[in-house]
């Protein structure tokens, strides 16, 4: 009789310049290790060595931003190959799991490789084009932002100084308008591709009905939430978002302050505080729920934060549901 052969588990650690890669074969003895640089050159070599098998392969990698995004895209067209993006905390959790004391390139490929062989494998469903570059102008909005928000800092800086030429403060002054009129062709561009597509459209009319999320935040938190895989969880955005309460208490001595974990999407917690902040002043359920919580003891800061992470699971369930901002289901004001 025929022996019926497994699939091949790989993981692979990914870093700006290179693939490390860790491959098991139930058929064969000990693991396999390469390496390769993360272009796409790299990425063809790679494809190439892992097409050797007879059997379907399972690939693990982590989710790392642009770094991976490329790789998952490469690995996902190939026939055979069935990639797993994994969240970064979960592959810790992993870690820690397996008692994984030391951490370098080979032993996080080690541990992604446990990961696809011990955990179900959830293949990997790439966003669309149009999510795509959407994703990637507003991150390109929010790099232009944060330089021109150094650009004011250096200008408030030099005009506090009676040594600095005023040929450095009228460069510092050009810089910026050229930085603002580049940030609204993007802004421009982002709507554009919104506005071109049914279902962006759709649900940035969804995003707007909340009081204090205006248009140019419907495009940052639409960018981030839609490459999300669909069959995550209103909890699982929370977490992804890093927003998810992090305890740390040990024996009867240790009890720390519960603090977010911070441990997800930078870009899409950024995205949340102000439209949170906004709707705090302007709407009234999302007003009564924060006054409730700092009636209670909270802080502004953690009330703020709490109102970030209960939005966020309305607009799971917007998104979901295909429905407009209903305050009653944030919070029920009391009579």
């Amino acid at each position: 009789m025929t022996k019926v052969m497994g699939p091949v588990f790989v993981g692979i650690d990914v870093s700006a310049r290179t693939l490390v890669v860790a491959l098991e074969r139930d058929h064969q003895p000990g693991r396999q290790r390469r390496e390769f640089l993360n272009t796409a050159v790299g990425h063809e070599g790679l494809i190439q060595w892992l097409s050797k098998s007879a059997t379907a392969v399972q690939v693990c990698i982590e989710a790392t931003g642009l770094y991976s995004l490329d790789l998952a895209l490469a690995l996902h067209r190939a026939e055979g190959i069935e990639v797993m993006v994994a969240n970064p905390r979960a592959i810790a959790d992993f870690a820690k799991a397996l008692l994984q004391r030391s951490k370098t390139d080979q032993l996080d490929a080690e541990v992604m490789l446990e990961f696809a062989r011990r955990m179900p494998f959830v293949a990997w469903q790439p966003p669309s084009s149009p999510q795509l570059d959407l994703r990637a102008l507003m991150r390109r909005i929010t790099g232009l932002k944060l330089v021109s928000q150094q650009e004011k800092n250096r200008l408030h800086s030099v005009s506090q100084s009676a040594e600095i030429t005023p040929l450095v403060r009228k460069d510092i002054q050009s810089h910026l308008v050229q930085l603002e009129r580049h940030i609204e062709k993007l802004e421009h561009q982002a709507e554009t591709i919104v506005q071109a597509d049914r279902e962006l459209a759709r649900q940035f009319c969804h995003l707007v009905s909340v009081r204090g999320i205006a248009r140019v935040s419907a495009l940052h938190l639409l960018a981030e939430l839609v490459v999300l895989a669909p069959d995550m969880t209103a909890r699982l955005w929370v977490a992804h978002a890093g927003l998810d309460p992090r305890h740390h208490e040990s024996g009867t001595s240790v009890h720390k302050p519960t603090r977010i974990s911070r441990a997800g999407n930078r870009y899409l917690r950024s995205a949340l505080f102000m439209p949170a902040l906004v709707a705090t002043q302007h709407d009234p359920n999302i007003r009564a729920f924060y006054q409730k919580l700092v009636d209670h003891g909270k802080t502004k800061l953690q009330a703020i934060v709490a109102v970030m992470r209960k939005l966020l699971h309305a607009l799971h369930g917007m998104l979901r549901t295909d429905s407009d901002f209903v305050g009653e289901k944030f919070f029920v004001i009391p009579s």
